[in-house]
């Protein structure tokens, strides 16, 4: 199972998340709930670079990400990040309507 934790602050932003496990929906290379999740994820973490100049400090490993707003972070482009962010939050929580059994997507308050 693939386990989404989306990291918020106090104010409700998003400051970092984390996606750890795979979804063993299917055999590796073939299972579109980890293609899903990957392209959207380490997509949001592109999107939000290219678009805001925002780089997000992350970590890749197999079936592991971790991405975290610098604290150093543009106020100016703030709303676009979040923006962004929480597109990908509806994002992953479609594909979990539709594949519940195989992705876990958690939301704490740090």
């Amino acid at each position: 199972m693939i386990t989404v934790q989306i990291l918020r602050r106090e104010d409700g932003g998003i400051h970092s998340f984390k996606v750890t496990g795979h979804a063993g929906y299917a055999d590796p290379g073939e299972d579109i709930v980890c293609a899903g999740v990957s392209s959207i994820t380490v997509g949001t973490v592109n999107s939000i670079e290219a678009l805001t100049g925002t780089v997000m400090e992350t970590r890749m490993k197999g079936g592991f990400l971790s991405a975290k707003l610098p604290s150093s972070a543009d106020e100016s482009v703030s709303g676009q990040v979040q923006l962004l962010l929480e597109s990908m939050v509806v994002m992953l929580q479609g594909i979990a309507g539709s594949y519940g059994k195989y992705i876990r997507i958690q939301e704490l308050t740090t």
